[in-house]
């Protein structure tokens, strides 16, 4: 599959995350023609300025918040949502989409 069409398919998938729930890399790529979490997260890191996607409600496999330069603003933003961290960081696994 074309790079190109395996993005597509990844952000497609981020758009349909509703507010108040996460998801992680490796769902989102399970749901995909072939790719792989590593993969998930570099279209995330990659998104053109401007988009709507709401990529903050992608976390890793821990269901926790990948340390990165935007890791903070990405707590900001599910906490906005109503995203509960416990004391370990991490979000309960009742709010993991689908």
């Amino acid at each position: 599959m074309a790079k190109h069409e395996l993005l597509e398919q990844i952000y497609t998938i981020v758009a349909q995350i509703p507010e108040g729930r996460v998801t992680t890399y490796g769902r989102i790529a399970r749901m995909t023609e072939g790719a792989t979490p590593r993969q998930v997260g570099s279209a995330m890191r990659h998104l053109p300025a401007g988009h709507e996607l709401p990529w903050h409600r992608v976390i890793n496999a821990d269901r926790r918040v990948t340390e990165h330069g935007g890791a903070a603003r990405q707590r900001e933003k599910l906490r906005a949502e109503g995203i509960v961290f416990g004391a370990n960081g991490r979000v309960d696994a009742q709010l993991l989409w689908p």
